[in-house]
This record gives structure tokens, C-alpha cells and sequence, in this order.
């Protein structure tokens, strides 16, 4: 019978080491990063584009409010208007509240996006240090 102290098992710190020398690991990683990269920038597009005609609604309701109160100032009382300039500045605020929302949330893809980035940064180097590396031969010998 075999003692414990002959186990195969090595220790976290020896297997740090192994983990940027791991093809599959690098292969698998690259594979995780291309599969989500073209859904986040669509993502990223869709968020910026809702964004910009939240932007537009807000300018256009802004402007619908100031004509609504230039006829109400012009006739002077306009109760039926009243009623909806309020509808309206609470939609407003309603938008800022989503834009507020979406800003957020395109801010947060952006450090995905920016994290991601140097993701592949670091693995092209890393991939790059170890073929350029001297101590690996790049042919084999006779």
C-alpha cells in the first residue's frame, strides 16, 4: 500500500505556472472571447441607437411642451392643456429615466468591451513571447 506522501497531486502554486502555457486553455478562451464579441457590439449598437432616439423624443417633446405653452399663453386659459402639458412632462421624465438607464448600460459594454480588448491582448502576447521565445526550438533536430 502506497503512503499519502506519493500521491500525484500537485499543488495550486506548481500548477499557476501551467496556466499560460495551456494551448486548449488559449483556444478555448479565444473561441469564449470571438463567440461573445459580435453579440456585444451588436449589443453595444442596438443600446446606441435607442440612445440616440430617446435623445431625439426628449428634444421633440421639449419642443411640443413650448409650443403647447406658447398657445396656452396666447389664449390665455386653456384648461384642456394643462392636463396634457403635465402628461407630457411626466413622459419626459419617464424618457430621462430609460436614457438614464440605457447610459448605463452602455457604459457598463464599454468596459466589457474594453476588457475584452485587453484579453486578447495579453493572450496574442503571451501566444507571441512563447513563439519568439529562444528556449522553444522551431525546428526539430536529427
Amino acid at each position: 500500500m502506497e503512503k499519502d506522501s506519493d500521491s500525484t497531486l500537485t499543488s495550486l502554486d506548481e500548477n499557476t505556472e501551467n496556466l499560460c502555457d495551456n494551448p486548449t486553455r488559449d483556444n478555448l478562451a479565444e473561441g469564449i472571447v470571438s463567440l461573445f464579441q459580435p453579440i456585444i457590439d451588436k449589443l453595444d449598437d442596438r443600446v446606441r441607437s435607442t440612445r440616440l432616439a430617446q435623445q431625439d423624443l426628449s428634444e421633440q417633446l421639449d419642443s411640443l411642451i413650448a409650443q403647447l405653452r406658447s398657445i396656452e399663453d396666447i389664449q390665455h386659459t386653456s384648461p384642456e392643456f394643462d392636463t396634457y402639458v403635465h402628461k407630457l412632462i411626466n413622459v419626459k421624465h419617464k424618457v430621462t429615466v430609460i436614457y438614464s438607464i440605457l447610459q448605463g448600460a452602455q457604459d457598463r459594454l464599454n468596459r466589457l468591451h474594453k476588457q475584452i480588448e485587453r484579453e486578447k491582448f495579453k493572450r496574442r502576447s503571451i501566444l507571441d513571447s512563447e513563439l519568439s521565445s529562444p528556449d522553444t526550438p522551431t525546428t526539430p533536430t536529427s
